[in-house]
């Protein structure tokens, strides 16, 4: 599999913080939670078998997707977006949860988005060189300088890891989706489809997901990031985004001989150009400590 979508954490954290320490400030925090929605937006599928994977020739066959398999999913629910910033900063005021980006005092940071001072220091990954380690890289600083998300209170919460995206479903009384009821959400009643609406990527030439716009990396044609989690139109169950924008962390192990947890979606990094994981069959994967720039999650949840 490539890292070229999800470099890992190696290593241990560099130094623990307490952890009954509310990061950040508590003016900022307030003002985001006070943006949350009062209640979750959650959409009840009834479940049922599809066929999940992909043998396409645009799927990745080092990444499992294939082969085609039929499967079962019972009953459950599903966000309607991905968690936000906002929601996000509900649990960090009424917790005071430390994020593992917090913990290791870095997280990896598109280049692109980063300050020139960041740019001109900050080490690239090897493998992935518009990858930068970014000092001070959280949730609630995202660039890893001064600026806040604040003024994105309803895009997706990035930089967390899948120990602190459980956190937060077990606050909620949710959990993260398992692997194949992600995919088949995602699909949205569609069989063998690429996209969450269809076959064709751009319907009459009309984007309907985030993805890296331009030549990718150094030459963007339009701005680079995250949007708000309920742009674009959903797909057929009513859920935004399960394609580009963030990658979302399932519960799900990418195989049997790895510790490492699934992610699903694609994000605006994607580019048909070196990753063209924006499909609904596409994985990826990380270690669950491991925390980046386009890296979300959205809630799921059992239905009796």
């Amino acid at each position: 599999m490539s890292t070229c979508c999800s470099p890992q954490r190696r290593v241990p954290p560099a130094a623990q913080r307490d952890r009954n320490t509310i990061t950040g400030s508590v003016s900022t925090l307030e003002a985001l939670a006070a943006l949350a929605p009062d209640q979750l937006h959650m959409v009840g599928l009834a479940g049922g078998t599809f066929l999940m994977g992909s043998e396409a020739d645009d799927a990745y066959p080092d990444d499992h997707e294939g082969p085609v398999r039929r499967a079962v999913v019972e009953p459950f629910a599903i966000g309607a977006t991905t968690v936000t910033n906002a929601e996000f900063a509900a649990f960090v005021l009424e917790t005071g949860h430390v994020t593992d980006a917090e913990i290791h005092n870095d997280s990896l940071v598109f280049a692109g988005l980063l300050s020139k001072q960041l740019q001109a220091t900050t080490p690239a990954v090897q493998a992935a060189p518009w990858w930068r380690q970014t000092p001070g890289a959280t949730w609630l600083h995202p660039y890893g300088d001064h600026v806040t998300v604040l003024e994105k209170p309803d895009h997706p919460v990035v930089h967390v890891s899948q120990r602190d995206a459980a956190a937060y479903a077990a606050w909620v009384g949710a959990r993260l989706l398992t692997e194949t009821e992600w995919e088949f959400a995602a699909r949205g009643g569609l069989e063998q489809q690429p996209f969450p609406w269809g076959d064709v990527r751009e319907p009459d030439g009309v984007p309907q997901m985030n993805t890296f716009p331009g030549s990718f990396p150094d030459r963007p044609g339009a701005p680079v990031g995250t949007v708000a989690a309920h742009v674009f139109p959903p797909n057929a169950y009513g859920l935004h985004n399960m394609t580009g924008n963030v990658w979302e962390w399932t519960s799900s192990w990418f195989t049997s001989e790895q510790e490492t947890a699934v992610l699903r979606g694609g994000s605006y990094m994607c580019h048909a150009s070196y990753c063209r994981r924006y499909r609904t069959s596409a994985r990826s994967a990380a270690t669950s400590d491991t925390s980046l720039g386009h890296l979300g999650f959205r809630l799921g949840l059992t239905v009796q």
